[in-house]
């Protein structure tokens, strides 16, 4: 679903995946974002203000809810 909506998406919202886990850059996102628990989606506006935060499992509509609300 990430991939397709990424797809979609391009050129209006720019997607990082990080791998919290075994990579350093993701570790630190991560902390950065107080993130705890695995998959948590952080959205960040273009000038780089938190927008939301999706801890778990995501629908497509809550996906697509949290990037239109971007800005």
């Amino acid at each position: 679903m990430v991939d397709r909506l990424k797809e979609e998406y391009e050129g209006k919202v720019e997607f990082k995946l990080y791998d919290v886990e075994k990579s350093e850059e993701g570790a630190e996102v991560a902390q950065g974002y107080g993130v705890q628990v695995v998959p948590t989606f952080v959205f960040t506006n273009a000038d780089g203000s938190f927008s939301d935060q999706v801890v778990g499992a995501l629908t497509e509509e809550r996906l697509r809810a949290s990037l239109d609300a971007l800005r």
